[in-house]
């Protein structure tokens, strides 16, 4: 029977989401990867429950995350039933659809059809009542915008979601659902977007920008580049890599001599600053307070702990601020 560290709230900072009462633990645990039926339970439980010792009160999740989809829903679900139900309360629990999730016309992008059968597929598998946050989790240019904001607030009006979600919206589509959104008295609190060091697009595409204005909560995912922001690849590709195993995100050809000589260069900042690639790279987003939470994957609960020490130190000075970005820039 797992019981949770007694000290668990003095690990992490917690910052609102927005103008929200909400808030997020800097550092949240995304279960994208490593959750799915080909992963093994008892790890997963490792990884969930130092997590939660440490702090880390936001799990998050998808319909379709696995393999196989809808895997890492169900054993997240059997992990609450078997030994966190008794802290449901203190967790932050989201889940998104938007993507492929079953075969024919009705499974993926943003109807109401889709969105409403696939938030009763998710409690379903998770044994839940309701979801803390429920994503939309990509524009959908064929369903009108009216539509998919209508079925999010069905979705929270019927006790299904706290709140509502946008990720991977871009910023001029993000001010336009804040409108409906806001019409329709729906709490859209955040935003999740892709957003590292190596990959900048929500600055590029008015995201970052247009989510402060609107004062709304970014988390970021894949902050560390899937890996590739962290010392696995300084000296090339490990044979037990995501690259070398898996090669469905992230592939041999991402990593060329330019990203190699970017991440080495990235690194020896990193020591300069007493901390490890990883941890330089989630405080580098949470910099400047537009970010919320950064949201991390693990395969083992060892990199959990890593990943939390990035918030000790998360202050820039403007030269390392350059030098990250002329870093960036010269090995593109």
């Amino acid at each position: 029977m797992y019981y949770a560290s007694k000290d668990r709230y003095e690990q992490m900072r917690y910052a609102h989401c927005g103008n929200s009462g909400l808030k997020l633990p800097l550092v949240s645990l995304g279960l994208w990867h490593n959750f799915g039926d080909h992963s093994n339970l008892e790890n997963m439980k490792e990884i969930i429950f130092t997590a939660f010792d440490n702090g880390i009160t936001h799990f998050d999740l998808a319909n379709n995350y696995g393999p196989a989809p809808g895997s890492a829903e169900k054993n997240f679900g059997i992990i609450l039933k078997e030994d966190m139900g008794k802290y449901r309360d203190e967790l932050l629990i989201s889940t998104k659809a938007g993507y492929t999730m079953w075969d024919g016309p009705y499974g993926d992008f943003g109807s109401r059809k889709y969105l409403i059968a696939s938030i009763d597929q998710s409690l379903k598998r998770m044994g839940l009542e309701y979801v803390d946050i429920f994503y939309h989790h990509r524009m959908d240019k064929h369903t009108p915008l009216e539509e998919t904001c209508g079925a999010l607030a069905q979705i929270v009006n019927s006790g299904k979601a706290l709140y509502v979600g946008l990720s991977n919206y871009d910023g001029e589509t993000l001010e336009q659902a804040t409108k409906i959104l806001e019409e329709l008295h729906v709490p859209f609190i955040i935003n999740q977007n892709r957003y590292s060091i190596f990959d900048r697009t929500i600055e590029n595409n008015g995201l970052k920008n247009m989510a402060a204005k609107l004062k709304k909560g970014i988390i970021s995912f894949s902050p560390l580049a899937q890996g590739l922001l962290t010392d696995r690849y300084l000296n090339g590709v490990p044979s037990d890599s995501r690259i070398a195993t898996d090669g469905r995100f992230l592939k041999t050809d991402n990593l060329t001599d330019k990203k190699l000589n970017a991440i080495r260069e990235l690194n020896e900042m990193a020591k300069s600053r007493n901390q490890s690639l990883a941890q330089m790279a989630l405080a580098w987003i949470l910099k400047d307070d537009i970010v919320t939470s950064v949201l991390i994957g693990a395969s083992k609960a060892e990199q959990v702990l890593d990943n939390i020490a990035a918030i000790r130190n998360i202050e820039f000075c403007d030269e390392e601020l350059e030098k990250i970005d002329k870093v960036v820039k010269d090995n593109e």
